[in-house]
């Protein structure tokens, strides 16, 4: 029986080839893309879960609200996690982690520069998930100067993993560390993925009873059963007994003060499977997702597909007509309702078969795009198709019961004696569902083209933006820490050159995460209520100028002034803060070490006007700089139309003064684009799923537009015979489709307008939906339908009336 309804099945789906290919064409389109986004939802999904006790681990945050900011932090005080281990009961084990921006690794003659290196205490393996295939890990990191490494590190400075142990590692010339141990490279799917993890206990600044300052990202593993919540609630009480008397020292206020002054110090924890996803705190050990895009795709997928699945209804729907006599000869010789259904359901699972075979092939052709697209790495191997392959049988079973449900039970139920007589209705008209779903298909095309067009608006915005600073034509030289002494020597000789404008010399750049943040105080009594917390910034004179900030009032620093030394610029926001008419001149005091002992004063020489220093998404804060060295970059203002001549030269002038080091620079407008990469990987996605969406509402509507002019070839005959004209034809049957596009349009505008206006919420500076952006989704929903129903409705209309009315 069930071999005879697959012949059957096949041979209609054969006699149909049109119907036939539309459907599959459609399916597969829907299935290929909901196929490459399942791909990239699990693998934001998966994010940390490869921790055995991932369940289990959480990150401590800090939430902080002090001098007119408030702000997260995936930091937290060094001496935390010792705390959390001794004082509260559900801990099992706690770790710190914290990133100091890597070294230069000898190798040979060469130093190659690491920038994955953290340190970590010895309990991260008690924490983590890293096997280690060579050493100890209770005692890897336990004395100073040690230094795990994974696999690929090994094996680029010995080659060998497994002999790696006991050997030493120089770094920064003269630094040894020994290798204590080698770990399996950690899966991409980490919020962290470092080679190198030195020992914590290298750093003066862990031994630190400094409660009020934030360096550290701790982690805790809870014991079995422990409440999460019940421990949260437990580290207000921890904070109190602890950072409470360096509060009451350094500003003479209590906790209960400070909170009734509207500010705060709270501790806050994350899970560790939620971090990637869901945090976007400061001090992030790395760049994290955004769960709004994985929400954002899965529904785009889930939409694409029922546009496809619609198509297959609405097909089959509208082919009754042609399919009523078969059901009613059927009827009369015998056949059960239940036989037709089984009849039409497999005719729909064979199309869903052969799309999903497509699809696959479609996704193994385009996922090395779609990797460039998304900036992943999925592939088809077996661990992917162990669940891929169980993964899409279910798919067809599904998706072509849910498909075919509809018109199996529609068809089944004509009436034989009503069909062989000709009465039952036909044609396009009559049915309210199949008018339904061309609404639905189309509002969603809407809804994406809408979408579409309002993310690449606001990233337009962002590109084109007066940000405060100028960050075309310059060069960005990083590690130039490594020249010690003579980066003041390298910086000069770089000036000289022709072509270059300015250069200035710091790490502190508005397209950089090197940051550094201090409270500052306007007299010695350090009254919070006047508190200022700000970046505070080191940088030279040249600093200003070089990035074309615009001093809005007073002078910059000058070599000239020595006191400079013990002067500061403000941004806009910054003064404003102050509550200061003119803040020239005034003083502002900030502590100079981590425990808040030594504080120095530092007069107000200049106001600069508010700049970007960070994502569009955060309002401008509150920025100090500070006249002094550093020596993290070197900021290169370039004016030629010989780049690369100059880049020679420049990379000339760095080799003769560390020919061992390497030479690594980057462009600040590529930097800058690179802050918005996820939403600009979102708004190329964006775009191809939204064409697709579109071809495949197209497809059905062209099928629709094909029978609706096979059903009406007999009236569009006496028609042309009474003397109608082409357009005039081409309007009668265009009319109807063009009424349920506009119905779609009015449905679709106004969500789509509420959906994306939330997402632009999440900028602080943002593009306003404009009015010409709902017209011109409308406009393209309106001549795509018209362009896809019209193929079909001047071909109707050409046609010789003699072959409609013929058969007459």
């Amino acid at each position: 029986m069930i071999r005879n309804y697959i012949k059957t099945a096949f041979r209609t789906l054969r006699k149909n080839l049109g119907f036939t290919a539309i459907n599959v064409l459609g399916l597969a389109l829907g299935l290929a893309t909901c196929l490459l986004i399942v791909f990239y939802v699990v693998d934001e999904l998966s994010y940390d879960r490869y921790n055995v006790n991932a369940d289990r681990i959480f990150r401590i945050n800090n939430d902080i609200k002090f001098g007119g900011n408030d702000q997260s932090y995936a930091s937290s005080p060094a001496p935390l996690a010792a705390a959390l281990a001794a004082d509260i009961p559900e801990v099992e084990k706690s770790v710190r982690l914290i990133n100091k921006w890597g070294y230069n690794v000898k190798k040979g003659n060469q130093n190659i520069k690491e920038d994955h290196m953290l340190f970590a205490d010895p309990s991260i393996f008690d924490v983590f998930t890293l096997p280690m295939i060579a050493g100890e890990p209770k005692t890897a990191l336990v004395d100073p100067r040690c230094v795990v490494i994974s696999e690929t590190v090994a094996k680029r400075y010995f080659n060998n993993p497994l002999q790696a142990v006991g050997k030493t590692l120089t770094f920064n010339d003269s630094v040894l560390f020994k290798v204590t141990g080698v770990i399996k490279d950690i899966p991409k799917q980490s919020h962290f993925n470092f080679g190198f993890f030195l020992s914590m206990s290298t750093l003066a600044e862990s031994r630190e009873n400094a409660w009020l300052s934030n360096n550290f990202n701790t982690y805790v593993l809870l014991k079995q059963g422990a409440d999460p919540q019940k421990f949260k609630a437990k580290l207000q009480l921890l904070m109190r007994k602890y950072a409470g008397p360096q509060l009451q020292s350094v500003l003479h206020v209590s906790f209960d003060e400070l909170k009734k002054a509207g500010n705060k110090y709270d501790l806050n924890i994350i899970p560790l499977k939620d971090i990637h996803l869901k945090s976007n705190c400061v001090s992030e050990l790395a760049p994290g997702g955004n769960i709004l895009y994985v929400y954002i795709f899965t529904a785009v997928a889930m939409f694409i597909l029922l546009i496809a699945c619609v198509n297959f209804m609405n097909l089959s729907t509208a082919r009754s007509s042609n399919r009523a006599r078969e059901v009613g000869v059927r009827k009369v010789l015998g056949s059960p309702r239940s036989s037709l259904i089984f009849q039409f359901l497999s005719e729909s699972v064979m199309v869903t078969f052969i799309a999903a075979v497509l699809a696959v092939i479609a996704a193994y052709l385009f996922l090395p795009a779609f990797n460039n697209m998304a900036d992943k790495s999925f592939s088809f191997n077996v661990a992917s198709l162990s669940w891929l392959v169980p993964g899409m049988l279910v798919a067809v079973l599904v998706i072509g019961c849910m498909a075919g449900f509809y018109p199996a039970f529609f068809l089944s139920a004509f009436q034989p004696i009503e069909v062989l007589k000709g009465k039952l209705a036909n044609g396009f008209k009559g049915s309210w569902l199949r008018s339904f779903l061309v609404v639905f298909q189309f509002s969603i095309s809407i809804f994406l083209i809408i979408g579409t067009l309002v993310i690449y608006n606001q990233l337009q915005y962002i590109q084109h933006k007066d940000l405060g600073y100028k960050r075309d034509q310059m060069m960005v030289i990083h590690g130039t820490w490594d020249l010690a002494n003579q980066a003041a020597t390298f910086k000069n000789e770089v000036k000289q050159l022709p072509g270059v404008v300015n250069a200035t010399m710091t790490g502190f750049l508005p397209t950089m995460d090197y940051r550094n943040s201090s409270s500052l105080f306007p007299d010695r009594n350090l009254d919070q209520k006047k508190a200022l917390l700000a970046q505070t910034w080191t940088t030279d004179d040249d600093y200003i100028p070089t990035l074309g900030l615009k001093l809005v009032k007073g002078r910059n620093f000058s070599k000239q002034m020595g006191t400079d030394t013990t002067s500061m610029i403000i941004n806009e926001s910054a003064a404003r803060l102050m509550g200061i008419t003119d803040p020239i001149n005034k003083m502002l005091y900030a502590p100079q070490d981590n425990m808040a002992k030594i504080w120095k004063g530092y007069r107000i020489i200049g106001i600069i006007k508010d700049f970007n220093f960070s994502s569009l998404k955060d309002n401008i804060g509150p920025v100090v700089l500070m006249y002094g060295r550093d020596q993290g970059a070197l900021s290169v203002k370039v004016n030629t139309a010989n780049i690369t001549t100059l880049m020679g030269l420049i990379k000339n002038k760095w080799k003769a003064i560390a020919p061992n080091r390497e030479f690594n620079y980057s462009f600040m407008d590529q930097d800058f684009d690179a802050t918005y990469r996820a939403e600009q990987r979102m708004g190329t996605i964006a775009i191809v799923f939204t064409s697709l969406a579109i071809i495949i509402a197209c497809l059905g509507l062209f099928g629709l537009a094909a029978y609706a002019a096979e059903q009406r070839g007999k009236e569009i005959g006496i028609r042309k015979v009474l003397g109608a004209e082409v357009s005039t034809i081409v309007a009668m049957l265009s009319k109807e489709f063009m009424k349920l596009v506009l119905i779609s349009i009015v449905f679709a505008t106004p969500l789509a307008w509420l959906a994306m206006n939330q997402w632009l919420q999440s900028f602080a500076y943002r593009q306003n939906i404009q009015w010409w952006v709902l017209a011109l989704s409308a406009f393209l929903a309106i001549f795509i339908a018209f362009v896809t129903i019209s193929f079909q409705s001047i071909k109707a209309a050409v046609t010789n009336p003699v072959k409609s009315l013929r058969s007459e």
